[in-house]
């Protein structure tokens, strides 16, 4: 058994063997390092990037000039009324029905999504109803028709279905408007969150489930140690983007005069006639809050991540905290090359 060898040399950037040689045009001098070093490095120029940039920012620093020389904004009235105790309980409040809203959301949420995965035609069938129908009526209707529901039913009970009735009471000592804000938000979040839940367990390889089985996994062990955490990474981006909704979506309230903060901001520019910049108020709100729940949901990302991205890339805090230490170090190294 034997193995070809070749002394042809092998081609250099710019050099030319075998066929160029043959053909009589001689070989090609490679470029030595100093050569390459003289070489004029050009940088490609893009001018129409350049421009587009521009343009931004001239667009950009227009709105900010308006917005610092324009009147109409009345930034002390933004000022006054911004932390004012009024608002402050308002916010507060809306914390509170997107917290509640939330909870009751995904838990039940969960439950329609485990009724959509089962086996039974008719759990299935009532679970697909139930997001056909949620889905379908705004969330404004939703809301109205609970603060109204003592109108058909005045008290509620509990015994035997079809039968005898053990105790009772009244719907509007137990459901004001706060609970029925509550139980409109959680019973309208609940048909999306179903969804986002379902997509999520159905994205996992079902080759995890069998696997899991053929080693005799519990059922239960199987969902919530192998079929959830790889879920999650695509339940929570749908999920997180449905609490923003939410949160936004308390607004809607007003029409239950409760006092959220979009209620709160009507009650205060309709007293003073300052429209615009109590709406600046509200909306900076709800710009403070979001950004805290989007950050909340990258860190939330990033833990579930940890299976899929063993170095996960470093957080914006840690970027910062490697360019200080980049600045120290060369500062450090500056003025050790003067000394």
């Amino acid at each position: 058994m034997s193995t070809a060898t070749t002394t042809e040399p092998f081609a250099k950037p710019g050099g030319r063997t075998g066929a160029a040689e043959a053909a009589g045009a001689g070989p090609r001098a490679p470029l030595d390092l100093a050569e390459l070093a003289g070489l004029r490095t050009v940088r490609a120029r893009h001018p129409w990037r350049w421009a587009a940039g521009l343009a931004t920012l001239v667009v950009l620093a227009q709105f900010a000039h308006g917005l610092a020389t324009n009147p109409g904004w009345d930034w002390a009235t933004f000022r006054l009324f911004f932390t004012a105790d009024t608002i402050l309980r308002a916010v507060g409040r809306t914390v509170e029905l997107t917290f509640y809203g939330t909870l009751l959301g995904f838990l039940l949420g969960a439950v329609v999504a485990a009724l959509r995965l089962s086996r039974s035609a008719i759990l299935q069938s009532v679970a697909w109803a139930y997001v056909w129908v949620f889905r379908s009526i705004p969330l404004i209707v939703q809301l109205v028709f609970w603060f109204n529901l003592s109108y058909l039913y005045k008290r509620f009970g509990f015994g035997i279905p079809f039968g005898p009735t053990f105790g009772d009471f009244e719907t509007v000592g137990v459901l004001g408007a706060l609970g029925a804000a509550v139980l409109g938000l959680g019973l309208h979040q609940a048909a999306f969150a179903a969804e986002i839940i379902r997509g999520g367990v159905i994205a996992v390889d079902p080759g995890q489930r069998e696997a899991a089985a053929a080693l005799g996994v519990p059922r239960w062990r199987q969902a919530w140690r192998i079929v959830l955490p790889q879920a999650m990474r695509g339940i929570l981006p749908a999920a997180a983007n449905e609490v923003i909704s939410l949160f936004k979506g308390t607004s809607v309230v007003y029409v239950m005069a409760i006092g959220e903060l979009f209620y709160q901001v009507q009650v205060v520019y309709g007293r003073t006639g300052r429209v615009v910049p109590m709406l600046m108020v509200a909306t900076v709100w709800y710009v403070l809050l979001t950004t805290v729940l989007s950050i909340g949901q990258y860190y939330v990302e990033r833990y579930f991540a940890r299976g899929a991205d063993r170095t996960p890339p470093p957080t914006p805090l840690q970027r910062a905290r490697a360019l200080v230490r980049g600045l120290r170090a060369r500062t450090a190294t500056a003025i050790g090359g003067r000394s």
